[in-house]
Order: structure tokens, then C-alpha cells, then sequence
């Protein structure tokens, strides 16, 4: 499963916005669960732009909060941005766009609370 990337900072910051079946579901260790190199660049710079000013301790390394969470990392590979940057759907995100293609790729569930990404042609949980 590969997580959105509002949901893996939830998750750090144990938001009550995370669903009681969406921990459930990361608690789970037969789940593997993966972090985009998508979300790292997305963290990295919406903090940078003032977007996450609360998120100071995870912008400034997010690979260790990925490991410290017990996740996976998910490297992009040129499969992936092609993909990303192919499909003809109305979404501008460059950062949806690569986890939705990384998800369907990799034949992952996206978890993600985004009525937007409903969009591409992937399994979502919400």
C-alpha cells in the first residue's frame, strides 16, 4: 500500500483527522506500507514555500521518519514519471499525479482521503 502523503504526516503527528480503519490498516504488519519519493519532494517543499511550518522536525529529514515509522521508501522510476506526466486527466498536481501512477504501477492501494484523485483509473482507501 503506498500512503498519500497528507495521510503519512497524519500518521506521524497522530492526527484524529487519520480514520479508525485507516490505522488499523497501517498497524498491520502483513501491510507493507510504502512512502513515495513524491511525498519527500512534496513535504520538503511545501515547508520550504510556509506550507507545513509545523512540520519542521520531518521536512528537514523525511527518510528518517519514513524508516522511524516502519515504512517503506518508493523510489520514482522513469516508468513512473512517464506515466505521471502521459495521462490526460484534468489534475494538475505533480505530486497526485506520480503517486496515483506509482500506484498503479506498482499494483498498490493508494490510502488518501483526496476526493480528487479518484480521477485516475486506481484503488483508493479511504
Amino acid at each position: 500500500m503506498l500512503l498519500d502523503t497528507h495521510i503519512f504526516l497524519w500518521w506521524l503527528f497522530d492526527d484524529p483527522k487519520l480514520s479508525r480503519k485507516i490505522r488499523n490498516i497501517m498497524r498491520d504488519f502483513n501491510n507493507p506500507i510504502f512512502v513515495s519519493s513524491a511525498s519527500v519532494w512534496e513535504i520538503a517543499t511545501k515547508y520550504r514555500l510556509g506550507k507545513l511550518p509545523a512540520s519542521s522536525s520531518v521536512a528537514e529529514n523525511v527518510p528518517y521518519w519514513i524508516t522511524k515509522a516502519g515504512f517503506k521508501p518508493l523510489v520514482i522510476s522513469p516508468e513512473h514519471a512517464q506515466l505521471s506526466g502521459s495521462w490526460d486527466l484534468a489534475h494538475r498536481d505533480p505530486f497526485d499525479r506520480m503517486l496515483a501512477a506509482q500506484s498503479k504501477l506498482e499494483d498498490f492501494a493508494l490510502i488518501s482521503v483526496d476526493k480528487a484523485l479518484s480521477l485516475f483509473p486506481i484503488k483508493i482507501i479511504k
